[in-house]
C-alpha cells in the first residue's frame, strides 16, 4: 500500500437527529442514511503526491443502515487538482491502500457499491469548528450550510462535543444544525433540514486515525 495521510477540516450532513445514532451504534433515524461532506485538506500526501490546499466532497445514499450496504456514493474533487492528485484523493476516498475498517472512507466505499462516476468542481468553502458555523457550494453539484444547534427552550447556540476515542473518522466533533440542498449530480439528497451536522478536525493515513 502507499502511504498517505490527510489534515484538514470537514464538514458533513447528514438526515439524522442531533448526534447522528449512527455515532452511537444504533440505527439511523428514519432507518435509512443519505449524506455530503466537505473536506479541506490543510497538509496531506498519498506517495510522492502532495495534496496541500486541495479540497474535496461526496454525496451518499443508503437504503437502510449504512452496514446494510447497497448505497450509492458519488466523489467531486477540487477542480485545481491535477491528474495524479485526481487519482490520489480517488484512492483514499475509496478506502484503497487503507487498512480494512481503519476509515470512514473504507467503510463508506465498502458499504457503497453502486459508485457514480468522480466530479471535478470548484469549492467556495467557509469552515469555523470553534463557532460551529459553515457553509460549502460544490459547483452546481451541492451546498451545505450548518449553524449552531439552538437550544430548545431559549434559541440561543447550543453547543455538544461528540467524543469518540475509537472511531475511524474523528476523536472529537463539534456537532451543530446542517442543511444540504443537491443542484445537480448523480445523488439527490431530500431530508438533510434542521438534521445532523458535524464539524471535525481530520487527521487520518492508511491505519486510521492519529491520536495525539
Amino acid at each position: 500500500m502507499k502511504d498517505w495521510a490527510i489534515q484538514g477540516e470537514e464538514l458533513a450532513n447528514c438526515n439524522c437527529n442531533y448526534g447522528c445514532p449512527c455515532q452511537f451504534g444504533v440505527r439511523p433515524t428514519d432507518g435509512t442514511c443519505e449524506a455530503a461532506a466537505v473536506l479541506e485538506i490543510h497538509k496531506g500526501h498519498h506517495g510522492e503526491v502532495q495534496l496541500d490546499g486541495l479540497r474535496a466532497g461526496a454525496t451518499y445514499k443508503w437504503p437502510g443502515a449504512i452496514h446494510e450496504g447497497n448505497g450509492e456514493m458519488q466523489l467531486i474533487i477540487d477542480e485545481r487538482a491535477d491528474d495524479k492528485q485526481r487519482a490520489a484523493l480517488e484512492a483514499i476516498m475509496t478506502g484503497e491502500d487503507t487498512e480494512e475498517m481503519a476509515t470512514m472512507w473504507f467503510v463508506f466505499s465498502l458499504m457503497a457499491p453502486n459508485r457514480h462516476p468522480t466530479l471535478t468542481a470548484p469549492f467556495d468553502l467557509q469552515i469555523d469548528r470553534e463557532q460551529r458555523t459553515g457553509s460549502a457550494r460544490v459547483g452546481d453539484i451541492f451546498e451545505i450550510n450548518a449553524t449552531p444547534i439552538p437550544h430548545v427552550v431559549t434559541g440561543e447556540p447550543h453547543r455538544v462535543r461528540l467524543d469518540l476515542p475509537n472511531g475511524f473518522e474523528f476523536t472529537t466533533a463539534e456537532l451543530a444544525s446542517g442543511k444540504t440542498r443537491t443542484l445537480g449530480g448523480a445523488i439527490h439528497l431530500a431530508k438533510n433540514n434542521g438534521t445532523h451536522a458535524h464539524f471535525a478536525a481530520l487527521h487520518l493515513t492508511g491505519a486510521g486515525v492519529v491520536r495525539a
